[in-house]
């Protein structure tokens, strides 16, 4: 107990039951103000009015537990707690993307790497063919021409380009470790 009485912080013995129409009271009453306060934590508009919305979400969701003493009080507290979670998951989220960024730059680079050592590989292979295979494989692959036009403009059979590309792809498999289809 405090020395001086008027110090003392009043007890409230009337507890607030939510009904609907109390709960539109506090929110006509309270929003503007717990908007206000949570705007000058977030300093961004929409974020208060998300942390303003959640916490009257809460206080509704939880309406038959809740016993508020001084509504005054609860949804300050609560706005200013859901305020401060918000700036503290606020800057996590903005650490782990940040790490995210700094690990997808270097995955990004260390991919662009493989790639070029691969495709380079990849043409060496498709060069060491016999001449007649990879003519014949380029177009099918690289120039996406059907076997029908390029037995047409090689003036073999189809039969020769289905062979041609078998024999190019059984060479690709043997030389990058593949031998599944």
């Amino acid at each position: 107990m405090y020395i001086c009485d008027d110090l003392e912080t009043p007890v409230h013995t009337n507890v607030i039951s939510i009904s609907e129409k109390t709960f539109e009271q506090l929110f006509q009453e309270y929003w503007q103000r717990m908007y206000v306060f949570a705007l000058k934590t977030t300093d961004n508009e929409d974020d208060s009015k998300e942390i303003v919305q959640d916490v009257f979400k809460s206080l509704w969701e939880r309406r038959e537990s809740l016993s508020i003493r001084d509504a005054d009080r609860y949804l300050l507290r609560s706005v200013k707690l859901r305020a401060l979670e918000f700036i503290r998951n606020k800057a996590t989220r903005q650490r782990h993307h940040n790490i995210i960024l700094d690990r997808s730059a270097t995955d990004y680079e260390d991919q662009h790497i493989q790639i070029k050592e691969l495709n380079l590989k990849l043409q060496r292979i498709i060069e060491s063919l016999p001449k007649q295979c990879k003519n014949v494989f380029k177009m099918s692959r690289e120039e996406g021409l059907s076997n029908k036009e390029i037995a047409k403009t090689l003036l073999i059979s189809e039969r020769a380009v289905e062979y041609h590309i078998s024999k190019a792809l059984l060479t690709l498999r043997t030389h990058f470790g593949n031998t599944d289809s």
